[in-house]
């Protein structure tokens, strides 16, 4: 993955497009200034496919983490020499405040990703006296071939899990996902009024693709949208999947249609914030705002649009719009990921050592971006690329 970063702003390159461009198997520049010094002071101010409660002990977080580890070694395709260092980019990990937690966020990434997508917001957060964990969900950290068989229930356990253990320690509890994750983690809060509030990326509620409900249907037949091992891209990068198989998208699809049913069940009324771009290509955004709006009624909730506001949308101080089209920068539109990841990140920041340069482009303008000549950033498949190659 490509990111740059501009006066403490980020923004990253798109990973390819999969047949259907369900979210997180295509993602894009985002930028956000710093948010996270605000965001929990202002957050502070059910349906049928939920799991019940499991009357099993939940399992110590460092437990989970040590197990996490030791199954991440065992079946990981690693992709450097450094295999230590992809273990600790991929496994669940904890931040610790100076002093006595004040509450604990829980962060759940997004569907062929690792707990890295939050290693930045996690340690802001931690700076604010917060302690913060991430998860790994099944199936993500080891190779794309272990999401042949995976199932959302799994991902529910998990969450459940560790949302239960992380109350049991702090005061209260929040908790955040990034697209698939945001729909885990809004399901979860439905039937727990415990949970304080909810912190969403890019939230995947519904795919701007109307194929995507076919994904539960087609897997016994075709194991794979996109062939394994073509040779046109990397299955997957040191901290993300690059191809999945349809099993996946339908866990995704899964987790959309149970977002979708809470939202229509009835208002969530604890503090919700939410980061998205207009031109995120992979999600339905207006059907994203339209919740915002009319669902998440408490009035300290707070959605950041990147973009130009549909004329359509209500006028709200909820609401904050910033512009997305940055030609200082060669930032052409936002996208679904940049957003996670600061300045420093050694994978992803401004002198990061991941690039991707698959974005709909041709052979030629991919060697280009390859070659680390420059580009531009935008979402997927941007109309005008006369300008330049894009990433």
């Amino acid at each position: 993955m490509c990111l740059k970063v501009v006066t403490g702003a980020t923004y990253m390159a798109e990973c390819p497009r999969r047949p259907f461009e369900f979210p997180h198997t295509c993602t894009g520049p985002l930028l956000i200034k710093s948010r996270l010094a605000s965001l929990l002071s202002l957050l502070t101010l059910q349906a049928c496919t939920s799991m019940a409660e499991s009357e099993a002990p939940t399992q110590r977080f460092e437990d989970y983490r040590q197990q996490t580890i030791e199954l991440i070694r065992k079946q990981r395709n690693f992709q450097t020499a450094d295999h230590e260092a992809e273990l600790g980019w991929n496994a669940p990990r904890q931040w610790t405040p100076t002093g006595t937690p004040k509450g604990g966020v829980l962060l759940v990434h997004g569907l062929g990703d690792s707990a890295w997508s939050f290693n930045d917001v996690a340690q802001k957060l931690a700076d604010q006296g917060y302690l913060v964990r991430t998860v790994l969900l099944p199936g993500h950290g080891t190779r794309p071939e272990d999401m042949l068989d995976v199932r959302l229930e799994q991902w529910q356990q998990v969450v459940r899990e560790q949302t239960q253990q992380l109350s049991r320690e702090v005061p209260k509890v929040y908790l955040g996902g990034f697209s698939t994750g945001a729909n885990l983690v809004l399901d979860y809060a439905y039937d727990h009024e415990e949970i304080a509030g909810l912190v969403l990326f890019s939230p995947a509620f519904r795919s701007n693709s109307g194929y995507a409900w076919l994904t539960p249907w087609i897997g016994w037949a075709r194991p794979w949208l996109a062939a394994p091992n073509d040779g046109l891209r990397p299955m997957q990068t040191p901290v993300r999947y690059m191809n999945m198989p349809t099993n996946g998208f339908a866990q995704f699809y899964r987790s959309s249609a149970l977002a979708q049913d809470r939202l229509h069940q009835r208002r969530y009324d604890k503090p919700v914030f939410i980061a998205i771009a207009e031109h995120d290509s992979v999600l339905d955004t207006d059907y994203v705002l339209d919740n915002f709006s009319q669902r998440f009624s408490n009035p300290a909730s707070r959605l950041i649009w990147y973009g130009d506001l549909p004329a359509r949308a209500a006028n709200t101080p909820r609401v904050e719009v910033r512009k997305d089209y940055l030609p200082e920068y060669r930032i052409s539109r936002f996208s679904h990921m940049g957003l996670l990841f600061s300045a420093d990140n050694p994978l992803y920041g401004v002198s990061g050592s991941q690039r991707i340069c698959w974005n709909g482009q041709s052979t030629p303008d991919t060697a280009k971006c390859m070659a680390d000549e420059p580009v531009w950033y935008s979402d997927w498949a941007i109309p005008n690329r006369a300008r330049s190659t894009h990433a």
